[in-house]
């Protein structure tokens, strides 16, 4: 019977290290920041695939990613897949730092064990509180970002011309009210919430699957295999809260009346698969930004942990 109780406790033990998520465990010292770095890195590589679904969402033509690819490189260089890059970075900085830290605090006051596991219910509960304060800090910085990354496709009178993410933002304050810097934050932090419950715990799920079967192991191919499924996942539930937020963020003030009313328009004059406009490159970017993303935070706790080991 001892023998017995003793397995069950050691199989429990394997369960728990099996199932936990390497980038999502609690750990001491400054690590809050690692999410923000990570995601940064992250954005710096997967930022012309963002660009081109930004154009694809604003565009009110039916267009695929390969043609719109070539008409921004043919119409404005291959530089454009860049605009509003220091937006972005910033965004991400705000953002994801927001949402990683705060998903692991509210994971430990719901009651993390030493591998930073909980019930399904509880990482949902840390996701979505991280996801709703990163939404709301990254909103004013998603603004400009979407306005410099759509810029390109203006006609020149209408550009805005914002010359980096400070620029963007001091002129958005100052000639539309900083109200407008949180112009589609409802759609934005829904969104966002969504977003870091979709991604963050279904790449838990899909890892905890493709480990039980046996034929992977905690390594990279894994990590890669996890985090594009839950790309996939990600993309699907976010889109039309992406596309409500963009077309909220660049059309002229007046357009829409709020959240709700830019849905029943878009809708009513182009139909339903218009909230899933730029899913192509969204799960292209949703993808690789994931593998980048949690590579690059599992590297620097590794780094920081290998530094403060006593």
């Amino acid at each position: 019977m001892a023998t017995s109780t003793a397995q069950m406790a050691q199989a429990r033990s394997a369960t728990a290290s099996t199932a936990s998520l390497p980038a999502l465990k609690a750990s001491p010292g400054t690590r809050w920041w690692f999410g923000g770095v990570a995601a940064m890195a992250a954005a710096a590589v997967s930022h012309p695939l963002d660009t081109l679904k930004i154009r694809m969402q604003t565009s009110t033509t039916k267009s695929s990613v390969l043609s719109k690819l070539v008409a921004v490189i043919r119409n404005e260089g291959i530089s454009a897949l860049y605009a509003g890059l220091s937006a972005s970075l910033l965004r991400q900085a705000l953002y994801s730092t927001a949402r990683f830290s705060v998903n692991d605090a509210v994971k430990v006051k719901l009651g993390v064990d030493q591998n930073g596991q909980t019930s399904i219910i509880k990482r949902l509960t840390a996701a979505v509180l991280g996801g709703l304060a990163g939404g709301i800090l990254g909103t004013p910085a998603d603004v400009a970002n979407v306005r410099m990354q759509d810029d390109g496709r203006l006609p020149p009178a209408q550009r805005r011309g914002y010359k980096n993410a400070v620029d963007g933002l001091v002129r958005i304050g100052r000639e539309e009210g900083l109200v407008a810097l949180f112009r589609g934050w409802v759609p934005n932090t829904t969104r966002a919430a969504f977003m870091t419950a979709a991604q963050i715990v279904s790449y838990d799920t899909f890892k905890i699957k493709l480990l039980t079967t046996g034929l992977f192991k905690d390594n990279i191919y894994t990590h890669f295999t996890a985090s594009c499924l839950a790309g996939l996942v990600a993309t699907t539930v976010t889109s039309p809260f992406d596309v409500l937020k963009t077309r909220l963020m660049v059309v002229p003030k007046g357009t829409y009346s709020g959240s709700l009313d830019a849905a029943v328009k878009i809708f009513n004059s182009e139909g339903p698969l218009a909230f899933y406009k730029g899913w192509v490159p969204a799960f292209t970017r949703h993808g690789p930004h994931t593998v980048l993303t949690f590579v690059a935070y599992e590297k620097l706790k590794s780094l920081y942990a290998s530094n403060h080991t006593a």
